[in-house]
């Protein structure tokens, strides 16, 4: 749903910097590298030191460069098997790294097993979501339905592991992780339900 609403508007934004990167001759591949070293940097890094304001400040700078390489490759009227496999896999790893961050903070220094348990179910649910489109598509069904596609889970956690670094309650972030898990499991089960119904109508 963000997707939907959102690219128009960040396609505008990032425009005048992707021509200048291109000019510049740097390639869409690279930028979708460099993005996803900074996201993991940011997780990995600030989040288990406790710096969870400045880190998610530090990830969502390089969280654009997602949209950058994807208007980059349409400017430069790219659209290789090779660049959508590099960026899916690598927006994997990067979401993978911004929910282990965040359970790693919490299982040491934070001191919260609650969340960090939660963080560690929407890794790993967040991934089967994924998988499950990946594999419809591989059969030729599509899977693109559901209410918890990566944009919406890496900017709620973003947003709520942030606001938790300036003093918002625990508690909080805790319920909204115990959602996205929730709502994964609920896309997975869409996704599935799909997919069923795309087969069984081939029989």
């Amino acid at each position: 749903m963000l997707n939907k609403y959102a690219r128009a508007f960040f396609s505008r934004l990032f425009s005048p910097p992707a021509r200048l990167l291109i000019r510049l001759g740097v390639s869409p591949d690279a930028v979708t590298i460099i993005g996803t070293l900074g996201v993991c940097v940011g997780a990995l890094v600030f989040y288990p030191l406790g710096q969870l304001f400045w880190g998610t400040v530090f990830i969502t700078v390089f969280v654009f460069s997602d949209m950058l390489d994807g208007i980059m490759a349409r400017m430069l009227e790219r659209r290789s098997h090779w660049g959508s496999f590099l960026d899916s896999t690598l927006d994997r790893l990067a979401d993978a790294a911004v929910f282990a961050g965040v359970a790693v903070w919490f299982f040491t220094g934070g001191a919260n097993v609650p969340v960090a348990v939660a963080a560690l179910l929407c890794l790993v649910l967040g991934s089967l979501v994924s998988y499950a489109r990946a594999k419809a598509e591989s059969l030729g069904c599509t899977a693109d339905v559901g209410i918890a596609e990566r944009s919406e889970r890496l900017v709620a956690v973003l947003v709520f592991t942030g606001f938790t670094g300036l003093g918002l309650p625990e508690a909080v972030l805790l319920t909204v992780l115990v959602l996205l898990a929730a709502a994964s499991v609920v896309t997975v089960i869409q996704r599935v339900a799909a997919v069923y119904r795309q087969t069984r109508s081939t029989v």
